[in-house]
C-alpha cells in the first residue's frame, strides 16, 4: 500500500515540474486539476486507538490433529469380534479375510488371536494400518481387586500332542546327572560342586526317533527333599535310577513313596551294571519287596540295566520312555492364556531376576504379562536350557523367563493375565489375603501374649495397692524396658543363595537344629542373589556370619564381618557346627591319674591335735599331691573333691608317688572315717570343649 502511494506522488510531481517548465502558471493549475488521482479507503492505514494499543492479543488455539485415517488399534489375545469392532467392519467380513491369512486359526467370534503378526496381516488385507496398544480393561474390573485362577479343562478338540515331562530321581551318587549327560551329550555333573546336583535342571532332549522329551534332574541329597517333591509334582513319568552295586537306599524309598502318592508311572534304570559287585537281580528283588511289580516278576513296570558312563542300553531306556508316553496319550492345549509351573528362580548379576518354568497350557511369547504367587512379570526374553533366545514356548517345554519384578517361588503356578493393570489388581488381592491368613495364624499367639500381659499387670497392680501410696512412688529415672538377656551363647547367620531352591533347602536344614538350650541359632536374613552392602551392614549390626552359597562376595573384605563362600551343603553344615562348638562353654572332665590302696591307719599327735595318716601303696598310675582325691569303698564313692595336706615317702615330703611305692597320706578333711581296704583315687579336672548334638540327618 505504501508503495502505491509513493508511485502516485512521483507521477504527480513529475507532471507538475514538466508543466512549470513548458507553460504558464495557469496551465500548471489546469493540469493539476485534471490529473488528480483518487484511491479507495482500504489503501489508507488506520491508526490504532489508545485502547487498541494496550489490548492483549491471544493466538488462536490449535485444534487436535484428527486420528490418522486407516489406522486401527490391536492388542495381543484380542478376539475376532474385538478386531471387527476395532476395524469397524462386519464380523463376517473379518472372518472371510481370515480364510486367506496363514495361521489365523479359528474364525469363531470369541476365538483369541494370540500372535500380533497374524492380527496385523488380517488388518492389512482389510486395508488398515495397525497400532499395538494395551488391551482395554473395564474400569470396574481394575478398581475391584480380584484373583485369577486357572481356566476350566479344555474341550477335547482343542488338545494336541505334547512332549512328556520326565523326572530323573534316585539316591545321591547313583548316576542321575551322568545319565542325563549321556542322553543330551553334555557334561553337567562336572559343573556341580562336588559332583552333587543341588538345583533342578530342566532341559529338552530330542531322541533318535525325532520325539522331544523334557527332563528334570532333581537332587538326590537328603537336604533337597522339598525340591525333589516339586520335581515329582511337575512330572508325567519318573525314571528311578538305582545303582546296581548299592540297591535300594533311603532316597530311593522316598521316591517310591512320592510316586505312589501322586500316581506317577515309574521306569527303573538300574545303573552301573558294568562295575564290579553289580547285582541286577538283587536290585530287582529289593524293588519287588518295596511294592514295585517289575516285568518278569508279575508286573508291568519296565526295568532297564544301563551304564550311564559308557552309554550302555540307553537306546532301550529312551524307547521305554517313548512307549510309556505314547500309552499315556499326553496332550495339551496350545491356545489361550498361558499356564505353567515355576521350577526354579534365581538372580543373575547381568540379566536380573530369572525363573525356570515349564509351560503346561497355552503358548508363551515375548510381551506376555504373567502372575505367579505374589510376583508378576512382563516377559522381556525367553531362553532355552542352553541360553539361546527363543520366540515361543509350547506345552511341555522348559523355558527361562526374563522380566520378573520380584522372584517367584519354586513350585508356584504361573498364570497369564490381560494387562499390567490386571496383574497389579491380582497382586493387591493376594497380598491382602496373605495378610489376613497371617493375622489368623498369629491370633493364638497374640491372645496368649495378651493373657500373660494381663496376668502380669494385675499382679503388679495388686502388689502396688498393698504397698501403699508412698512406697508406690517411683524413685529415680524409669528403667529401660529391654528384654533380659538369658546369657546363652548365640550364633546369627545370613544365608544368600544362587537360586530359591538352594536357599529353601538350607533353611530346611537349619530348622532341624534342636540344641537351642545350650546355644541359640538364629537366621537373621535370607535371600537370593550376591552379597551386597545391606547384607554386610546387617551382619555388622547383629554380629552375624554370612554364608554365600554359590554366589559372589565382595572382593574387598569388611572389617568385623565374616563371609564364608560355600558351594556344597555338607560344608556349610560342618562349618556351622564348628562355629556352634566354639560358642559352647568349656566343661569340666575328670581324668583319673592313679590309685592307691589303704593298708593301715596311723593316729599321731601334732601338737594338741590328733590326726590320722593313711599308710598306702600306689597300685596304678601316679599320685600327685596337687591333684584332687576321692575315696571308694567296695566300688561305691564315699567322698570326693578332697585335697592332701601332706604326702611322704619314708620321712621325706614328696610331690608325687609312682606305682608300687608305699607312702603316707594325710587328708585335709580329718572328719572322714576311713579303714583299711579303701581305695584312694587321684584325679585332675580338665577343661574340655563341648560338641553340639545337632544331627541334620546326613
Amino acid at each position: 500500500m505504501l508503495h502505491i502511494r509513493y508511485l502516485a506522488r512521483r507521477i504527480i510531481g513529475n507532471e507538475l515540474r514538466l508543466a512549470r517548465a513548458c507553460a504558464s502558471p495557469g496551465t500548471v493549475a489546469s493540469i493539476q486539476h485534471q490529473r488528480q488521482l483518487h484511491f479507495p479507503a482500504s489503501l489508507y492505514k488506520r491508526r490504532k486507538t489508545a485502547e487498541e494499543k494496550h489490548a492483549i492479543e491471544f493466538a488462536p488455539k490449535k485444534k487436535n490433529k484428527p486420528q490418522m485415517a486407516g489406522v486401527v488399534d490391536i492388542w495381543r489375545n484380542m478376539t475376532v469380534a474385538d478386531l471387527a469392532q476395532s476395524c469397524q467392519l462386519e464380523l463376517e467380513h473379518i472372518q472371510e479375510v481370515m480364510l486367506y491369512v496363514k495361521g489365523a486359526g479359528s474364525i469363531e467370534a470369541q476365538a483369541r488371536l494370540e500372535d500380533p503378526k497374524v492380527i496385523k496381516d488380517i488388518a492389512s488385507k482389510c486395508g488398515f494400518k495397525t497400532k499395538i496398544v494395551a488391551a482395554p480393561v473395564a474400569e470396574e474390573e481394575v478398581q475391584k481387586d480380584r484373583d485369577v485362577v486357572p481356566r476350566p479343562p479344555p474341550p477335547p478338540e482343542n488338545l494336541r500332542e505334547r512332549p512328556p515331562v520326565v523326572t530323573v530321581m534316585g539316591h545321591v551318587d547313583h548316576g542321575k546327572t551322568t545319565l542325563l549327560d549321556s542322553l543330551r551329550g553334555a557334561s553337567v555333573a562336572a559343573g556341580e560342586a562336588g559332583g552333587i546336583t543341588q538345583h533342578i535342571g530342566a532341559f529338552t532332549v530330542e531322541l533318535d526317533n525325532g520325539e522331544k522329551v523334557t527332563f528334570l534332574d532333581t537332587p538326590g541329597h537328603a537336604a533337597f527333599s522339598a525340591m525333589r517333591a516339586r520335581g515329582a509334582n511337575l512330572t508325567d513319568i519318573i525314571v528311578l535310577v538305582v545303582a546296581a552295586e548299592d540297591g535300594v537306599m533311603e532316597q530311593t524309598k522316598e521316591v517310591l513313596r512320592l510316586a505312589k502318592e501322586l500316581s506317577v508311572p515309574i521306569i527303573v534304570a538300574i545303573n552301573k551294571i558294568d562295575k564290579p559287585g553289580a547285582d541286577v537281580e538283587r536290585v530287582k528283588k529289593e524293588l519287588a519287596q518295596h511294592g514295585i511289580a517289575l516285568e518278569g516278576y508279575g508286573g508291568d513296570t519296565i526295568a532297564v540295566g544301563v551304564s550311564a558312563l559308557h552309554g550302555t542300553n540307553l537306546d532301550e531306556l529312551t524307547e521305554a520312555v517313548s512307549t510309556q508316553a505314547t500309552l499315556m496319550g499326553l496332550r495339551g492345549e496350545y491356545t489361550g492364556p498361558v499356564e505353567g509351573i515355576v521350577v526354579e528362580s534365581k538372580v543373575d548379576s547381568h540379566r536380573g531376576k530369572l525363573s525356570t518354568a515349564i509351560v503346561s497350557r497355552g503358548t508363551l511369547r515375548k510381551g506376555a504379562v504373567l502372575v505367579s504367587g505374589q510376583a508378576w512379570a512382563k516377559v522381556r526374553g525367553l531362553f532355552d536350557h542352553a541360553g539361546q533366545p527363543i520366540t515361543q514356548v509350547t506345552p511341555g517345554m522348559p523355558v527361562e523367563i526374563l522380566g520378573w519384578r520380584e522372584l517367584p517361588l519354586a513350585g508356584d503356578l504361573i498364570l497369564e493375565v490381560e494387562s499390567e493393570k490386571v496383574a497389579n489388581s491380582v497382586l493387591r488381592w493376594r497380598t491382602n489375603q496373605a495378610m489376613k491368613e497371617k493375622a489368623l495364624s498369629d491370633a493364638d499367639a497374640i491372645n496368649q501374649k495378651r493373657k500373660e500381659h494381663d496376668e502380669q499387670y494385675k499382679a503388679e497392680r495388686e502388689k502396688a495397692r498393698l504397698s501403699g501410696f508412698y512406697r508406690r512412688k517411683q524413685q529415680g529415672p524409669r528403667q529401660k524396658e529391654n528384654a533380659p538377656d538369658d546369657g546363652k551363647p548365640r550364633v546369627n547367620v545370613i544365608v544368600k543363595g544362587d537360586v530359591h531352591g538352594s536357599v529353601e533347602a538350607i533353611l530346611d536344614v537349619l530348622e532341624t537344629y534342636d540344641d537351642n538350650e545350650r546355644c541359640r541359632l538364629d537366621v537373621i536374613h535370607y535371600a537370593v542373589g550376591d552379597v551386597n552392602e545391606s547384607d554386610i551392614e546387617l551382619a555388622q549390626l547383629f554380629n552375624a556370619i554370612i554364608y554365600a552359597f554359590s554366589v559372589n562376595v565382595p572382593s574387598k573384605p569388611t572389617k568385623g564381618v565374616t563371609m564364608r563362600p560355600v558351594d556344597i551343603i555338607y560344608r556349610l553344615v560342618d562349618d556351622l557346627k564348628k562355629e556352634i562348638n566354639t560358642k559352647l562353654p568349656l566343661v569340666d572332665t575328670e581324668e583319673e591319674v592313679g590309685e592307691a590302696n589303704v593298708l593301715q591307719l596311723f593316729d599321731i599327735n601334732e601338737g594338741r591335735r590328733k590326726v590320722t595318716v593313711l599308710g598306702c601303696r600306689c597300685t596304678k598310675g601316679l599320685l600327685k599331691k596337687s591333684y584332687k582325691f576321692k575315696v571308694k569303698r567296695n566300688g561305691e564313692l564315699l567322698a570326693e573333691d578332697l585335697t592332701l595336706e601332706s604326702m611322704r615317702h619314708l620321712k621325706n615330703e614328696v610331690d608325687s608317688i609312682k606305682k608300687d611305692v608305699e607312702c603316707g597320706l594325710r587328708l585335709d578333711d580329718q572328719s572322714l572315717e576311713l579303714q583299711a581296704g579303701d581305695t584312694i583315687v587321684c584325679y585332675q579336672i580338665n577343661k574340655q570343649p563341648q560338641q553340639t548334638e545337632w544331627d541334620p540327618g546326613f
